[in-house]
Formats: structure tokens, sequence, C-alpha cells
């Protein structure tokens, strides 16, 4: 028995599909747990030993306290012990806000903030000197010193450069005291009843005194009174004018430019903030890039008139209140609706997009008479930029964006901040310089920035400086040297996401805590894998306990122990098949083991595609870092394309030639990075992108739904005997719209108990147990079972039950084939990992009819996919490509690029360093060029 002393002690997992499991897992070592998708590996580390650790996490809080938290259910377990604190890594948390940013996730852009506002050095945005800042006693000696002997006027300045007649401010300045005001730079007596001319910009200074400067003890004493009133009158600026030249002079309290005058606050942290109305930029508020109207989507046709229909958001003529209008702007500029819009004025066309307010009068010939009308009209694009900044609802936004373009904000050039904060600088470079910079050149820039600080500087920035070093190190360690600071959360891939939260998580130097992470190596090249790993074995070594679900080879090997799960997937896996060192893992006959010691492995194809000997060909792409780069796409292939973390792939083909293929098939509106050329968009017919993103985001989304498997079935209970005696139509059987379902849950089989600060708890419904219909509906049987039985089928249930209705039986075996036969049909879609939405995608574009001529897009399929699935997901796409279609799939996985006939490789590093394409041709060609990472590795899975 192995000594439970210091071991994680699991009895009686019963969570999912795991069969009454006992695991003893050793405490502060790196713990693999791998086996087949869907063996039951997640359910094992998240949802038993991390849903427990966050059970007892949440009942150390007082009982006011877990009022508002709900109770979290406990997973169904005997006994867990020996549980740790437990962290969670996962792959799914990043945020997706705009706002977000890799600076604002690792908290290195929160310690620029504190860095710039404590240590910047600002410069004036109009004359680029550096601000200089004084206290009272610094500017009175300044005075003295330069004015000595001299007539001169302290003036408090309180409106510069703003229109306005400023009636009222004379008035109060008056009642202050003050007889004299410098108006445009002209000292004038306050009379009564003064104002200015509204329309015009003006400068007004109060002025305060009017002395002779000498250095006796009472002129001091004054200087030092007036000094003080102007600071308070003019906000802690005030000017000296020299009355015999009539030249100017500021000071301030505040940072000021000696030049123009012009002052900033004294910096704070928030000044450095998008996300603060403080520092952002008031025009984007933060964002960086602002919606503009565009004319081309409003107007796509100007031949078109608008009855039919040419004033893309309108649509066509119907009667109503806009169209009346139209009409009246119409009697007023002299056009019909059946006119083509190219004809109509342009003073008619600012008044339909712009709006206008007016009253005309129209007198008509035939009757004699004057007809009044009256324009209230908003505008068009008006309409729809209102629309867009103030609607609360998702879809009207969604359908104002329609009309809208993306465009870096004129104010900003991107930066999201205010112009004052970009004056900030250290070492000659402003913040957000610092923040476009890939972090292995300002991880460059931090180590040699103590030789270029200021003394002083240097004694406010060292300890900020060594936690920003710190942070960009375990960053660069993690292999995410490539990303920027300032690069929105939202376009990180789930592997990247999950090295983010790694490297934090390092950076917090804590002891004792368990880490459990999924599937840390995605996206990840084979060259940056060594640097991951060493990171776990650093969390490891301080003395934490690192559990990863994992299937990467170099991982497993390098573990302390393997927990082996299996032996298949779904209700036929749940067990433990093996435990134990590497060493020991390989002498055991499980398929991990198999594929390891190379009983089992995915064969080599002894000869490569011809394809059809036609090409898709990209010229000139130069999307973020690719340098002008041109691939030629050989049709009727496999085509892989690789290289490391960063180095393009994704700005390439997701960024630049989807869009392209998708605007080109589907009128797809997503803009593509820069290129100069396509050519051969005639050789296919269409494209098909299957991505990782979620196949649903609710509980209502599932298997069926998605591949639409599930109305076959619905119109299958329709035809049912007792169906029709009753009058049920195929809407009975959804679990959407009232009447079959269960009302209680609405169908959901769960309910929602919303979390006001946490995420929201689903509970099984009480009133139908989790079947989601209600009692009549469920008395509908085929073959004996329910629609809610169906739904609980695994689909390798399904595949034999429906075998004689070919429409069903179609989908649920194509489902079966990309080897998802363990997931019950009416799986909710959150459950479902990365890998398996992306094969439920596969398998809904399988079971179309398939015109031999399309192109596929994968991003890395191999996600979440043990060596076994490989090879089965390998000869789908295999199939697919045997039949004439084209597929592209962008793979760090070598299983895969081996299979491949033709592979490009991007790189040779990532960010900067990467961009352009390094080799191309089939695996055996690819292996001989020695600037290849990706070669190197191939060479060994190819001998």
């Amino acid at each position: 028995m192995v000594e439970t002393e210091n071991m994680i002690e699991v009895l009686g997992a019963r969570v999912h599909n795991l069969k009454n499991i006992d695991i003893n897992i050793p405490r502060e070592k790196l713990v693999v747990i791998t086996g087949l998708s869907g063996s039951g590996k997640s359910s094992l580390a998240f949802d038993t030993i991390y849903a427990e650790g966050q059970r007892r996490y949440i009942e150390t809080f007082s009982a006011y306290a877990r009022q508002f938290l709900g109770g979290l259910e406990r997973p169904d377990v005997d006994k867990i012990d020996g549980l740790s604190p437990v962290i969670a890594i996962e792959q799914k948390t990043t945020s997706k806000s705009p706002r977000s940013t890799v600076g604002t996730i690792t908290e290195i852009y929160d310690f620029l903030r504190l860095l710039y506002a404590r240590a910047g050095e600002a410069y004036s945005y109009v004359s680029g000197e550096k601000m200089v800042s004084y206290s009272d006693e610094q500017i009175k000696d300044l005075i003295i010193q330069n004015f000595t002997g001299k007539r001169i006027n302290i003036l408090a300045p309180i409106i510069r450069a703003r229109k306005g007649h400023y009636a009222e401010l004379f008035q109060q300045i008056t009642k202050q005291g003050f007889l004299k005001v410098r108006v445009n730079g002209e000292v004038q007596d306050l009379l009564p009843g003064m104002k200015l001319d509204r329309y015009k910009t003006h400068d007004i200074e109060i002025v305060i005194d009017r002395m002779v400067i000498d250095a006796t003890e009472d002129n001091e004493k004054r200087l030092a009174e007036s000094i003080k009133t102007a600071m308070y009158h003019g906000e802690n600026v005030l000017m000296i004018l020299d009355q015999d030249t009539n030249e100017v002079r500021y000071f301030s309290r505040n940072l000021m430019c000696p030049t123009s005058g012009i002052s900033y606050q004294n910096p704070e942290p928030n000044l450095f903030s998008f996300n603060s109305p403080k520092g952002a930029c008031e025009h984007c508020k933060g964002l960086g890039t602002i919606h503009e109207i565009n004319l081309k989507k409003i107007i796509p046709n100007s031949k078109l008139s608008i009855k039919n229909g040419g004033f893309a958001p309108l649509g066509e003529y119907k009667s109503s209140w806009i169209f009346k209008q139209l009409e009246i702007i119409g009697e007023k500029f002299g056009f019909k609706l059946t006119d083509a819009i190219e004809t109509i004025s342009e003073e008619a066309m600012q008044i339909i997009l712009h709006g206008g307010k007016e009253k005309f009068a129209v007198e008509s010939k035939t009757l004699g008479i004057t007809k009044e009308y009256k324009i209230e009209f908003e505008g068009i694009s008006h309409f729809i930029k209102n629309q867009f900044d103030e609607s609360n609802s998702t879809s009207i936004k969604r359908w104002a964006k329609e009309f809208m373009d993306e465009i870096e904000c004129p104010e900003c050039h991107g930066s999201r901040l205010k112009k004052e904060a970009l004056y900030f600088r250290i070492n000659g470079k402003n913040i957000f310089d610092l923040s476009v910079m890939d972090i292995s050149d300002l991880s460059v820039w931090f180590d040699e920035l103590d030789k270029k600080l200021s003394e002083k500087q240097q004694l406010i920035a060292t300890e900020v400086v060594k936690e920003i070093k710190d942070r960009l190190r375990f960053l660069v360690n993690v292999g995410l040297n490539y990303l920027s600071i300032n690069r929105s959360s939202k376009s990180l891939s789930g592997g990247e996401a999950q090295r983010i939260r790694l490297a934090t998580q390092i950076g917090s130097q804590l002891v004792g805590v368990l880490y459990i992470l999924d599937e840390p190596s995605i996206g990840l090249h084979q060259r940056d894998n060594e640097k991951l790993i060493h990171s776990l074995e650093q969390l490891r070594d301080i003395g934490n306990s690192v559990l990863v679900v994992e299937h990467d080879k170099d991982m497993i090997e390098r573990a302390d122990y393997v927990i082996d799960i299996g032996p298949k997937a779904g209700k036929f896996g749940g067990e433990i098949i093996s435990k134990g060192t590497p060493a020991e893992l390989l002498k055991e006959h499980t398929m991990t083991a198999m594929y390891l010691n190379g009983e089992m492995k995915i064969e080599v194809p002894t000869t490569r595609r011809e394809g059809n000997g036609k090409f898709l060909k990209l010229t000139g792409a130069t999307g973020n870092n690719l340098k002008n780069v041109s691939i030629e796409l050989p049709l009727g292939k496999l085509i892989c394309v690789t290289g490391v973390s960063g180095s393009g792939k994704s700005t390439l083909i997701n960024e630049t030639l989807y869009p392209i293929l998708n605007a080109y098939y589907f009128n797809g509106v997503k803009k593509p990075q820069p290129y100069k050329k396509i050519e051969g968009l005639e050789y296919i017919d269409k494209v098909i992108d299957i991505d990782q993103s979620p196949i649903g985001r609710t509980p209502r989304s599932n298997p069926a739904t998605y591949t639409d498997v599930f109305s076959e079935i619905r119109s299958l209970y329709m035809q049912m005997p007792e169906a029709m005696i009753r009058g049920y139509k195929a809407g009975r059987f959804s679990f959407n719209v009232a009447g079959g379902r269960c009302e209680t849950c609405e169908g959901s089989g769960v309910r929602t108990i919303e979390m006001s600060f946490l995420p929201d708890v689903y509970v099984e419904c009480e009133t139908c147990q989790g079947k989601r219909f209600n009692r009549e509906t469920l008395e509908i049987r085929y073959k004996g079972k329910s629609i809610s039985d169906v739904l609980n089928m695994t689909v390798d249930e399904a595949v034999p039950f429906f075998e004689n209705i070919p429409k069903i039986y179609r989908k649920v075996k194509t489902i079966q084939d990309v080897g998802l036969g363990y997931i019950t049909l009416g799986q909710q879609s959150t459950t479902l990992s990365g890998g398996e939405a992306q094969r439920i995608k596969l398998a809904t574009e399988l079971s179309k009819k398939d015109t031999g001529n399309t192109f596929y897009i994968m991003d890395e399929p191999t996600t979440g996919l043990h060596f076994e699935d490989i090879r089965v997901l390998m000869d789908v796409i295999n199939k697919l490509v045997d039949k004439g279609n084209s597929i592209l799939i962008i793979e760090h996985n070598m299983d895969v690029i081996k299979l491949a006939d033709y592979i490009i490789d991007i790189g040779p590093e990532g960010g900067k360093g990467g961009g352009e394409v390094v080799a191309k041709g089939t695996p055996e060609e690819l292996v001989k060029n020695k600037k290849s990472y990706t070669a190197q590795f191939l060479k060994k899975e190819l001998l």
C-alpha cells in the first residue's frame, strides 16, 4: 500500500462516467492524467477534485456570506482526503471584454502605470519641452530674480481659448473685488454689463495685482499673498506680465510647459489607464477603435430607387412613417421614391442621411392651394449611430454594426489614452510604446533600463521594475515571448490564455497549492514545450502539487506519476487502467502505453497524394507580423500550416485567407488583413471553417440540435400513431417552445440559480427530474423509448436504434465516425471540451452532401485528443480528401503533420522574428530544411 501520508486520497468517485474509482495521487509531484477523449479525465480532475476543493473553500465563509453564494453541490464522491487549496487553470476562462488585455490579466500594465505615474518625465505636447513644476516659494524667488525693478501684472488665467459672452463671469469677478481683467492680451477695467462676442474664442485672465518688484520685506510679503490668490483663482497656474515689454511668463504648482503655459494635473496611475475616465481617450472611450458609418453599406447600389430597397437599413417600400417622411423630403427637393438614388440632389441626401427639422409650403398648381409640410427626420445614419451607441439590445447593436466599419480612433491613433498620458516618458518611450513591443523586446528594454535612469528615478522605480521583470520572465518561460501586452485577451487561443494564467500563478509564488491544468500544451510548438514543462516543474519544486490533464508525449514522459483512465470513452471508460511512474506505465498494455512504446502508431503514408493540379494562390499578405507572404495551396491535398507559436499562422489563414474566401462565396463581412491579390477561387465551390469555439453557450444547445438530427427525430415522433391521434406537431417535442416542454424549467431540465457575483449554478428541475418534457409528451414512444430517453442515449446506442431511418442514421453515424460515440445526443454543449465541439462541427459538415470541391480550414483539430482519437480523426479527414476536397490544417501535432501531402512552415520565430515562409513541400522535402524548427522534430517521426 502506498503511504497515504503525502497523498490526495480520492475514494468512490462517481461523477459523470467515473465508475466508483479510488485513487491516491501523490502530493508535491507533477502528476499527469491521460486517457482517451471522454474517458473521464476532466471528470476526475475538475468535476471531482477541483469542485470539492472549491466547495470546501466556500464552506469556510460565514453563514451570512454563504447565503449569497448558494450551496455548491457536493460532487458524487465518498471521501477526499489530503486536499490542499485548489486553483484550476482552464482554457475557457479569459474575458471576452475588449478592455481586457495581456497586460491587464498579468498585472504588468498596472505596474507600468505605477512606474509612469511616479518616475515618468512629462513633456509638453505643444512645444515638446520638458514640463516644470514649482512650489510657491520657488515661484516667489524666480519672480524676484527675473523681474527686480520691473513693473509687472500678476494674472490668474480663468478662460483659455473658449467661446462665449461671459457676462455672468465678469459680474462674478467684480463681486469678488477685482477691478481689472486682461481679455485677449489687452488689460481692461471691469465695467457693469461688460460682455464679449459669443462666437469668437477668448482668453481671459484676472489682474490680481500690479506692482514694481524690489527686495524689501514688505514687497516680498505682498508678492507671496498675490501668488497665493492667483494660484487659487487660476487653478494652480499664474502668469506674470512684464508691463514694459508685454512678455508673459507662466508658473504652476502642477506640471507646466514654460513656453506655452499648458499644464498637466500631477500624474496618478489612473491617468495611464484606458479603463478609467481620467486616462481614457474621450473620443473612443479607451477602446482604441471607433465605429463609423459606411455609406457603401447603407447604399450598396445607388442605381436602385428608395422604393426598391436602395437604402439597405430600410429595405423595400412599406407604408410606414419613415417612408412618409421620405416622400415629404421628396416634395421639397423634387424627387420621387421611384427615382434612382444617384439622381437625388446632394442637399436632399444630407437630410435623408443626417436628418433635419423644417416647415415648408408647396403650392399645388392644379388645385390652386398651398399645402404645408413639416419635416422632422432623424436621418438614417444618425439613427443607426444612436442605436449602436445607446440601445441595450444586443441584436439591435448587431444590426447597426452591419452598416458600420470599425476603424482606428483618429484622436488617440489606437493608443486608447488621453494626449497628456502619451507625453510622459521614461528613457524616451511612452507607456503605449512599451505596450506594443513584443514581450521579448520589452524584457530586453527593462534589463537595460537601470543604466538609463537618474538616481531619483532609480530610487522610486527599483521595486516596481523588479516586479515587471519577474512577470515578463515568466511569460517568456511559458513560450509567450511573441505577444505584446496590449494584445486583446479575446484574440488569444485557449492554450495562450491558459499559459498566461500559468505565468501569473508562477509569479504569485504560492506554496502548498494544488494546481489543476487542462492541456496547457495546446497551440504550443514542440520547441516551446520544453519551456512549459520546465515552468510546471518549477511550480512543483517550490512546494506545490501539479495535476495536468494532458496527451502530450513529452509531458507524460517527464511526469513523476501518470494516471491512465479508460479503457474506452464515455460509459465504456471511467476506470483507472494504470497508474505509476512513466517507466511503469510503459510496461502495461494500455492504449496509451502502446502508443508511447511504439507497439501502436499512426503510420506514415507510403505515397503522398498528387492533388488535382490546381492551385489557390494568395499574394502579398502583410497583416500583423507577416512580411509580404505569398503562398500557393495545391488543391485536392491535405495541407498543413506549421510554425512556432506566434509566427503568423493564424494571421495568414484565419485572418487573411478565410475572410477572403468567406466574402467571395458567402458574402462574409469580416474584413481580411491586407493582401495584394488572390487567384484560383474558381477551382473551389465553398469554404468551411471548423474551429474550436463552443457549439452553443447555453444548456439548451446540444449535439442533436447542432447537427440538426433532432429536427428529424421530432418529425419521427410526430408520425407515431398516438401522436397523430392527439394531434401533436413537431413543436410538441421541442424543449424550446411552450406546449410539450416542462414549464417549471422551461425545457432546460435544470433550474438556474443566479449568483450575484459568481457564475450561475444549475440544479436539476424537481418537476420533470431533468427530463425536460411534460408527462403527456413523454407518453409518446418509439420502440419503447420516449423523446427524453432518446436525448439521453449515447451516439453508439442511437446508431443501431435508428438504423431503419436513413436521414437520422446518416447524421448519427457521422458523429460516431469522428470518434464521439460516447457522448449523449442531449449532452449540454457547455460540458463538451473544445476538441469535442470541433469534431461535432466536423460531423455536421461531413453529414452534408459534399461537392468534392470544398475547401476546409481547421485550426488545431487535435486539441483534447488522445493518440487513438487522432488516428480516428485523421481517417475521417483522409476520406474527405480522397473525395477530391482540399483540407488545410493549422497544427503543431507531429502525428498530423507527418500525414500531410504538403506543408507550409511559417517562422522562423514568433512575433517580429516570424512572418515568413521558412519551408514548403512534402514532409520528406521539409525535413531537409536546416532553418525550420518543425523539420527537426518531424525528422524523428519519419525515421
